[in-house]
């Protein structure tokens, strides 16, 4: 399977299923074993419905480190989608996920958010949001331990059938990884390797052929379709460049969460953080993946979307002068809706993985 089709949740009984009416971890605990709240078909009988099984399973692997359920909870072709490239297999996976482990001591993962779509004929597609925490007491590919506290987030999307995971898409804050661990990502970035060579042939399709203007997509209203309301604004600031979207869908005081451990507020800041990134990739282009959506008008919406950024390294910026070089990104944005505009979001890229697409040698 190549990609899972974007699709809309169920609209019945959402608040049930809904990731913010569990405040904590205890909730999932204990409603285990208390019964399905919706059908899972195949899937273990302690888990109630998707939420809870995305949580918990994430919780046996990495902090009670049953590293063996990967094996009942992955296909054995599982792939594994990420900004540095694609993981193939179950066994890839239990071998990454103890490196993981080995590298920090007392590592504690927070679910912040589940967004999820789907049903257990189609199955189950949910986008992860979670936070990390631990100490690098174990070796790294940088190095030996720092002794550093690390605090990293990121969002882990997951196809899922029948209490198998098929196929999943990561991106996390590696820049802030690396630089909480003592390094210079720029500097780790020039003297890494990069397996093979970078994206760099091909015509990136971010205008129509010849010299015609980027396509303007009508925004339709964000509380009778919030999943096409992101589509839309997404593909019109991105593509077309219509940086005004930001002042006419998002809050003033929109707050973004951001690679590198930024915190923006409000228009000024978001609407210079797109313009650089465009500065520094004249062709940068977004193609939406998949998207996902949960709540309600009275509740405020949360839209899950995956999309990845292809663009040429040919302007200055906080990259530093002009590669030439093609990046190719894998992103994930969660958007909250409140009063018709976006008034928080997550998006997130792994800011040294394109570092390292610039800088980095390549592989004879």
């Amino acid at each position: 399977m190549n990609d899972a089709p974007t699709s809309n949740p169920p609209t019945s009984d959402l608040a049930v299923f809904d990731f913010a009416d569990r405040p904590d971890y205890s909730a999932f605990t204990l409603a285990a074993n208390t019964g399905r709240r919706h059908p899972l078909k195949g899937f273990d009988p302690d888990y109630t419905d998707i939420v809870d099984y995305i949580v918990r399973c994430t919780h046996k692997i990495w902090e009670e480190k049953a590293v063996g359920l990967i094996y009942t909870h992955y296909s054995h072709n599982c792939t594994v989608h990420t900004s540095s490239g694609t993981m193939y297999g179950r066994e890839a996976m239990v071998v990454n996920t103890l490196q993981r482990i080995a590298m920090y001591a007392s590592r504690h993962a927070y679910a912040d958010d589940v967004i999820w779509s789907g049903n257990e004929d189609e199955g189950f597609y949910s986008s992860h949001r979670v936070s990390s925490v631990g100490t690098n007491t174990g070796y790294s590919p940088y190095g030996p331990p720092t002794g550093r506290k690390v605090w990293r987030w990121g969002i882990a999307d997951c196809f899922v059938r029948e209490n198998k995971i098929v196929e999943e898409w990561l991106a996390h804050d590696g820049i802030t990884e690396v630089r909480q661990m003592g390094y210079d990502p720029v500097k780790l970035a020039r003297e890494s390797v990069w397996p093979g060579t970078p994206h760099t042939t091909g015509e990136i399709d971010r205008l129509p052929t010849g010299q015609q203007a980027p396509v303007f997509l009508d925004v339709p209203p964000a509380d009778q379709d919030p999943q096409a309301f992101i589509a839309a604004l997404l593909t019109n600031l991105w593509n077309a460049r219509l940086i005004n979207m930001v002042r006419e869908h998002y809050a003033p005081g929109h707050l973004a969460f951001l690679p590198d451990s930024r915190k923006l507020h409000g228009h000024g800041d978001y609407e210079n953080f797109v313009i650089t990134l465009m500065a520094c990739f004249p062709d940068l282009a977004l193609t939406i993946g998949h998207q996902c959506v949960q709540g309600s008008a009275e509740r405020g919406y949360r839209v899950a979307t995956r999309f990845t950024l292809q663009g040429t390294h040919e302007g200055y910026g906080p990259y530093g002068a002009p590669t030439g070089r093609r990046i190719f990104l894998m992103c994930m944005s969660h958007h909250v809706i409140r009063g018709g505009k976006v008034v928080q979001e997550w998006t997130i890229f792994d800011e040294f993985t394109l570092l390292k697409q610039l800088y980095a040698r390549l592989e004879a």
